[in-house]
């Protein structure tokens, strides 16, 4: 594959801004990352982001083939590999040949089985809750080099971006919906036993408080027991 002009690159680069600026979903992106890690870095056959939760669960997206899932699932099994160690630890993990790898023995015979023989991992910051990283992978060893480590970090640096995107909009979605049902209490408590607004809260928050219970399931309780009433 031919190397990478300044021009292609700021082309692509104009493009994966473009992408995060317009609504669309974070899978989408995150496609147009793989695949532009695909067409601009020299040497990658597929590539794929594996993201990591708490208690061990795990997204393998953006796949540009078949092959990314199922070497995200391996490392999980294994809990060992440079995408796992990418997501949690380290910033870029660089492997030029997995049939010598030393640091991964259970996954990096495994991978070299599999073809796969040069990875390059770059962590994703995404937040508390997530580890990711963006993971690149050749069929050939010593595919990769410090071009390709600057060329993926930047491209991570998109990943990342979608990803905290996505997720601020759904704790803003979450935020909103919770104050709306709220804010439904209170008037229901307000027009039911005739008190003010901050009396209302203050009923819900007692309530919240003497029962160990969530604040927004408590709302939603009395809510709820209008639609009974009816």
């Amino acid at each position: 594959m031919a190397r990478t002009t300044e021009g292609d690159l700021a082309q692509r680069m104009a493009g994966l801004a473009r992408s995060l600026a317009a609504p669309r979903k974070v899978d989408d992106v995150l496609a147009d990352v793989t695949s532009a890690a695909v067409a601009l870095i020299a040497g990658t056959d597929t590539a794929g982001v594996l993201l990591v939760g708490k208690g061990g669960k795990f997204e393998s997206l953006a796949g540009t083939s078949d092959l990314p899932p199922q070497l995200d699932e391996l490392q999980m099994t294994f809990q060992e590999g440079p995408c796992v160690q990418a997501a949690l630890k380290e910033t870029v993990l660089r492997t030029d040949d997995f049939r010598t790898e030393q640091r991964w023995p259970k996954y990096a015979p495994a991978a070299a089985e599999m073809g796969i023989l040069s990875g390059l991992s770059f962590k994703l910051y995404t937040a508390d809750r997530t580890a990711g990283a963006l993971n690149l992978f050749a069929f050939t060893p010593h595919a990769f080099d410090a071009e390709a480590e600057a060329i993926g970090a930047v491209l991570a640096a998109h990943a990342a971006a979608a990803i905290m995107a996505s997720q601020q909009g759904e704790q803003l979605e979450s935020a909103l919906t919770t104050r709306d049902r709220i804010g439904q209490a209170k008037g229901m408590i307000m027009e039911r036993y005739g008190v003010d607004e901050i009396q209302a809260f203050n009923m819900l928050r007692r309530l919240s408080q003497e029962s160990n219970t969530r604040l927004i399931d408590i709302a939603q309780q009395v809510i709820d027991t209008r639609a009974e009433r009816r």
